[in-house]
């Protein structure tokens, strides 16, 4: 995360503290609603019970939640290909591969484009901060260490990347057998783990694991920024509604996807990896985050959101039906 000498840890780790509680409530409040109270069979706390009978399936859910979090932790971006790819054949290839296929190669062509963007973007920033004339010397010098601070360890950072979008692309095919079972743990007359149920042992794992770093960064921080502390979290309510809205909205669309994938098939549900599209949606008309930017900066722009839309739209129109049997 790019930062200034003087930027705290607590910055982003209170925020992610507090984002991760709201996360798991959500995950809760599904369990204990559609779980327990809807149709589900068996109902959440009877799965609870069995956990001696279906821990093959828990411990995928936990894994999918683990590979969820600690990606989360490394970066935000990159697990469209691989996973959905992955879905498709645990699914057994319920989806129309003729249409899947090439919406997996828009997603793995905007991410591309999606870097070039970023690339030309920070050099867009740099530019308009020497010509504004509000820029002092203090706030340049401040984003050049920033920078470099970043760039020094450009390799490391890659390497992250690359191990980030290898675990998030394995989040959502654990969840798949977790629930689905494809590979045949479970004995016979074992009934398979519930969506609900699979979701709040995931959200338990992400929960554990995000809240676990995150402490440890509090208290060890990198890229040379200050110390926080968990009495400074404690006591730092700035941004606290906004990031716990983040977590309760980041929850439910993580169950209604599984929820999705359960009813009809992963690969299709998938298709919530539009948030990058979302996410610089937001980004262009909130924070005008690409305004004044140069004409190259435009194109990939337009290229990368023309590209996402037309990867969701393929993977929606590829959905199979799951058979019931």
């Amino acid at each position: 995360m790019p930062c200034s000498p003087s930027w705290s840890a607590g910055d982003a780790c209170h925020t992610y503290l507090d984002y991760s509680i709201s996360n798991l409530l959500a995950a809760v409040l599904i369990a204990l609603t559609f779980g327990q109270l809807g149709d589900a069979q068996p109902n959440f706390f009877t799965q609870l019970r069995q956990v001696q009978d279906n821990w093959h399936s828990v411990l995928f859910a936990i894994g999918g939640g683990a590979a969820l979090s600690i990606g989360n932790v490394c970066t935000q971006y990159g697990w469209a290909y691989a996973g959905t790819t992955l879905n498709y054949f645990l699914d057994n290839k319920i989806n129309r591969a003729t249409i899947l296929f090439p919406g997996v190669a828009c997603f793995f062509v905007a991410a591309v484009l999606g870097a070039a963007l970023h690339g030309s973007n920070k050099a867009d920033i740099k530019r308009k901060l020497r010509a504004s004339p509000n820029s002092t010397n203090e706030v340049w010098h401040q984003a050049e260490s920033a920078t470099q601070v970043l760039e020094s360890n450009k390799f490391t950072g890659i390497a992250i990347v690359f191990f980030a979008g290898f675990l998030m692309s394995l989040f959502s095919p654990a969840f798949n057998l977790a629930t689905n079972d494809q590979w045949h743990f479970l004995k016979d007359g074992v009934p398979h783990l519930v969506v609900y149920t699979a979701f709040f042992y995931f959200s338990i794992s992400s929960f554990v694991i995000g809240v676990g770093f995150n402490i440890w960064f509090l208290y060890h921080p990198i890229a040379s920024v200050e110390v926080s502390s968990f009495t400074a979290y404690l006591k730092d309510w700035k941004g606290r509604h906004w990031a716990l809205l983040a977590g309760l909205l980041c929850g439910f669309d993580n169950g209604l996807e599984f929820m999705g994938g359960q009813a009809a098939d992963y690969a299709a549900a998938d298709a919530v990896e539009a948030l990058p599209l979302v996410s610089t949606f937001w980004a262009i008309l909130l924070l005008k985050e690409y305004w004044r930017s140069s004409k190259k900066t435009y194109i990939l722009l337009v290229s990368m959101m023309f590209t996402f839309v037309a990867a969701v739209a393929l993977l929606m129109a590829s959905a199979g039906q799951r058979s019931t049997k």
